[in-house]
């Protein structure tokens, strides 16, 4: 029997125990990563599986390409429109968030473990990150969402602070082992690592949109392997410049998840599935690097550190950061709790091992160690504790099925699932009535575990699942249709245009997207329009009612079948204008 033959049976049964140990996680009330770590652990020399591992080497390159994958998915999986709306307190959040973080742990770990200040505050970089991962997962465990705002901001703020910490940590070895100056060397360091990895991450990101859609693979399943080796590649390039390879990959993803390409979904999958068995195999790999005898010879210092991380770093990087931007009491109070930290500090903790750091094995242990008490008292309260706040909502039921659009050439459509809250402008409405652009189609309704055609009469309810096949220029719209008017109201409609048919009602109109045209609800925009115009229809000819613009699209024989609606853009006028 080979040595490969035994390691790959004991791999699949580690992953296989860590895989299985998910499903415990949401009744125990522990974040996944701790069960992943304590398998990992148990497997190891100092646990009943005995295997014995003690290569920092090894699982700092697999601890590497592991996180690389996961910050690749998270890129991936974050909204573009999530970034926009809270761009601005979260990139505070992930820089000066994790430097300040840093600074106030590091003093303190300084002076606990009677360290060197570098030291301490290297300490103190390692753990200035949040882990995304870990923090969804148990709410997702736990069956609670929060608000969109808040969950938005926890998104990108953990997806985006790694980069500054990796940096932080980084820049301390290169002074406490290779002298480089405080000042301006470690300026031009962060100026090339953080310059580069960007600008790579968007030139391969905006390239590989471009290739995919192009390159007509004969094998479907190539695609999310294509997909996965120009993430590797940016992340390879920029490292290999000088760059941060993981702020590339992770924008790299952004720009990739952000954009239209073939077998979207499929690569999405893939990915999401590459991510866990990522973090399966990360957690369990650093689980067996461990000595769990030597966590108990720093746990009162760990416990230490790990105190005034949750209770005084977190909130004091927290707490001045988003007081300019409008959150509330709870909301500041919810985020700074949710500093859980994960896979970043632990593979990170393996640097000083690896530069050969006096007290590498001392920063190793007490990291392992402060991770574990915030994951463990972190997540496991995170749901008591935005039930307490008030912050958590009740997740949507999930859809009977879902639909996707495979295509080898690049459409330009999506499909856009919708759940219909209770207090949605759809529900009680019928299908016919929801005045949709031309270019949109409802292409199944789920309703519990049923699926129902789609039809024009179909009513509408709350809990819902539709599908709907819509143009990207037309989702804004379709958006205010089916989503709660309590989310729709504060948010002015797009200038251009949308184009309805010439069959759709005023009053349709107006329920659906609250645009009033003061005319009769019966009328029907031909009715309108012939009405109101001077000179015979024809494609083009326009005229405005309460400060809206109507335009003909398309003429079919005598019957104008499309007719473009383009909002107001200021407050309409009472009287109608030809």
């Amino acid at each position: 029997m080979f040595a490969i033959d035994q390691i790959i049976l004991l791999a699949a049964i580690l992953i296989l125990i860590g895989v299985m140990s998910s499903k415990a996680s949401a009744k125990l009330g522990v974040p996944v990563l701790v069960l992943f770590l304590f398998v990992g652990m148990l497997a190891g020399e100092g646990g009943i599986g005995g295997i014995a591992f003690n290569n920092p080497g090894e699982a700092h390159t697999l601890g590497t390409l592991a996180l690389a994958l996961i910050l690749y998915d998270g890129g991936l999986q974050t909204p573009l429109s999530s970034i926009k709306s809270v761009w601005k307190p979260a990139t505070l959040l992930a820089t000066l968030g994790v430097l300040v973080t840093a600074l106030i742990t590091g003093l303190a770990a300084a002076w606990i473990l009677k360290l060197s200040l570098l030291e301490g505050l290297l300490i103190g970089a390692i753990i200035g990150s949040t882990d995304a991962a870990a923090v969804f997962a148990q709410l997702r465990n736990a069956g609670i969402r929060i608000r969109k705002r808040l969950k938005s901001t926890l998104e990108v703020e953990s997806a985006s602070n790694d980069p500054m910490a990796i940096f932080l940590t980084i820049g301390l070895l290169e002074i406490l082992v290779n002298g480089i100056s405080p000042g301006m060397g470690l300026l031009k360091l962060f100026v090339l690592q953080m310059g580069l990895g960007a600008i790579i991450g968007l030139a391969v990101g905006w390239i590989v949109v471009k290739v995919i859609n192009r390159i007509h693979l004969q094998v479907s399943g190539m695609y999310p392997v294509l997909v996965t080796a120009c993430g590797l590649f940016a992340y390879g390039l920029a490292a290999n410049l000088g760059g941060s390879g993981f702020l590339a990959i992770f924008i790299a993803g952004v720009v990739i998840g952000n954009s239209h390409f073939v077998f979207q979904r499929s690569v999405f999958l893939f990915h999401d599935g590459l991510a866990w068995l990522s973090q399966i195999t990360m957690f369990v790999v650093l689980g067996l690097l461990i000595d769990p005898k030597a966590l108990l010879e720093v746990w009162i210092e760990g416990l230490l550190i790990a105190v005034v991380l949750i209770f005084l770093a977190r909130p004091l990087a927290v707490i001045p950061m988003l007081l300019p931007f409008g959150f509330s009491r709870n909301e500041i109070t919810l985020i700074s709790w949710v500093g859980l930290r994960g896979s970043v500090p632990i593979v990170l903790a393996i640097f000083p091992l690896i530069f050969g750091l006096p007290k590498a094995p001392l920063i190793f242990n007490v990291i392992f160690f402060v991770v574990l008490i915030s994951a463990i008292a972190q997540g496991s309260t995170l749901p008591l504790v935005a039930r307490y706040l008030g912050l958590a909502e009740p997740p949507p039921a999930a859809p009977a099925a879902t639909l996707e659009i495979t295509s080898l050439n690049n459409v330009n459509a999506d499909i856009v699932e919708y759940t219909l809250a209770p207090d949605s402008r759809a529900v009680g409405r019928r299908l016919s009535q929801m005045a949709l652009p031309e270019d949109t189609v409802i292409a199944m309704i789920t309703r519990g575990d049923d699926v129902i055609p789609p039809r024009g009469s179909t009513k509408l309810l709350a809990n819902d699942h539709l599908f709907a096949v819509l143009r990207p220029n037309s989702r804004i719209f379709v958006d205010r249709a089916f989503t709660q008017t309590s989310d729709t109201e504060e948010e002015p409609l797009p200038s251009h245009e949308i184009r309805l048919k010439g069959s759709t009602h005023v009053d349709d109109v107006r329920n659906s997207y609250g645009i009033d045209l003061a005319l009769k609800e019966n009328d029907t925009l031909e009715t309108v329009v012939r009405r109101h115009l001077e000179e015979e229809p024809k494609v083009g000819a326009t005229l405005m009612l309460n400060g809206h613009t109507l335009r003909i699209c398309d003429i079919l024989g005598t019957r104008i079948a499309t007719v473009g609606l383009s909002p107001a853009q200021e407050d309409p006028q009472t009287t109608d204008q030809a």
